[in-house]
């Protein structure tokens, strides 16, 4: 029997579309919107100004912390403004805007092998992914060197890639490790290099077993036979960390806490490709693939986008259908919806989903009928969450571990009375962080 862990749901995949369609290199779009803000943690700060010219690969936002990355030019040009821009959460946030100059030229020797890869001590390696500015590209985008840098009496002792892609409609991790699983064995070397861990394992849902055997023979070609392959059940949400974890593993990550908190490591197959482009050839984060598909577009694809590229670009290219309703940044369970297209690709834009059919968001009161309890994967009571935060009653929602959710949409799912629990959890987080902040700065 497959893997798995308790609870969850298997929604309809809807990954014919794309899953069999190879990455395109999209056209660089003749403006770049790079956001300063691509990441978990504090934006990033620009160090370039209008009229600079820049080559590909160079640094235009500096982190100005720890908990940040640092932002790169995704191509040459000249940048034409530094001012604020629709972000995908909705709210204007700094951005510096390119106009390309067609060469494509990358900075210096940016770009080429670097050559005496056996050399680089764990450090070395580690500086390299923080100045690349590499972050999380499984959808939570934290900064990578900065999970890769564990409190020292935290004991790492395994490390899991994610390439489950659990969310309905996605296929680009999947197409990553049909066309790239070779490399991404080096990345998880890179990392394994870092943390000193001896145990290795990757997770794949069974839905792709094309890529489960990719992988195999990469690992299989390593002279250390310590990376174990897992093919998991197809099951929503198994890409989650704590899910992953218990499914692979069979260990339970506290409330509360982190993977690093039972000795785990996770990181995403393409955070994982990622990180071997920036050692192996000196590449900052300056693209990225992506999926656009949905029933709302007429030639869906998997693509491989420089960052800043507006969105409205892809979806000319993707050929909007007439009618469509929504257009969804990410998958339909924990994606976010915009209502503009001129919002950039960022580091964590997985994919862009437009869907003509949408259903009524009316919804009702609570039935009480436990179906978001029984397949809740965090174990909590949504439905109780749902109702003391629609009353308002955060300092209850908190009680009941409000802060355990991780938004994964499965209640809502679920839910006979659509009732837009996830709705109701955002909200009530977002008033919990503004408490702990106002107390914080007293």
């Amino acid at each position: 029997m497959a893997k798995t862990f308790s609870g969850g749901i298997h929604p309809p995949e809807c990954k014919k579309q794309t899953e069999d369609k190879p990455f395109i290199h999209f056209p660089i779009s003749e403006r770049l919107v790079c956001l300063m803000s691509q990441h978990i943690g504090i934006p990033a700060k620009p160090i370039v100004k209008k009229d600079d010219k820049v080559k590909r690969g160079q640094l235009i936002g500096e982190a100005p912390g720890i908990v940040s990355c640092a932002i790169h030019a995704p191509t040459s040009g000249t940048v034409v403004a530094v001012e604020p821009v629709v972000h995908p959460l909705g709210r204007k946030m700094d951005a510096v805007i390119i106009q390309p100059d067609g060469e494509d030229a990358w900075l210096e020797d940016l770009g080429k092998s670097r050559g005496k890869i056996k050399k680089l001590t764990a450090q070395e390696i580690l500086k390299i992914i923080q100045e690349a500015g590499i972050a999380g590209m499984g959808g939570a985008t934290f900064p990578s060197h900065v999970k890769l840098s564990p409190p020292k009496d935290k004991v790492i002792d395994t490390l899991v890639i994610n390439g489950v892609e659990c969310e309905p409609y996605l296929t680009c991790d999947h197409r990553l490790m049909l066309d790239f699983a070779e490399e991404i064995i080096k990345g998880t070397r890179l990392i394994q290099a870092i943390l000193g861990v001896k145990e290795i394992h990757i997770g794949i849902e069974g839905n792709k077993p094309d890529a489960f055997a990719k992988l195999q023979e990469a690992a299989s070609k390593e002279e250390t036979k310590d990376i174990h392959v897992h093919l998991l059940k197809v099951k929503y949400p198994q890409g989650a960390e704590k899910q992953l974890i218990k499914a692979v593993l069979n260990r339970d990550v506290p409330a509360g806490g982190l993977p690093m908190d039972i000795g785990v490591v996770v990181h995403n197959v393409m955070t994982t490709y990622y990180i071997y482009r920036a050692v192996y050839f000196q590449e900052p984060m300056t693209e990225r693939y992506l999926t656009i598909t949905g029933d709302g577009v007429e030639n869906p694809q998997n693509l491989c986008v420089r960052i800043g590229t507006p969105i409205s670009k892809i979806l000319e290219y993707a050929r909007l259908k007439p009618g469509s309703k929504k257009i969804i940044l990410g998958g339909p369970m924990m994606g976010i919806a915009q209502y503009s297209t001129d919002v950039p690709v960022t580091k964590g834009t997985s994919g862009i989903l437009v869907l003509q059919d949408v259903a009524d968001m009316e919804f009702e009161n609570c039935i009480r009928c436990g179906a978001c309890v029984d397949h809740c994967p965090m174990k909590l009571v949504p439905s109780e969450l749902s109702i003391t935060l629609q009353r308002g009653r955060v300092d209850l929602a908190e009680q009941y571990h409000l802060m355990d959710c991780m938004e994964c949409g499965v209640c809502s799912y679920v839910c006979p009375a659509k009732r837009p629990i996830v709705h109701f959890v955002k909200l009530g987080k977002a008033q919990i962080m503004k408490q702990r902040k106002a107390k914080g700065a007293k």
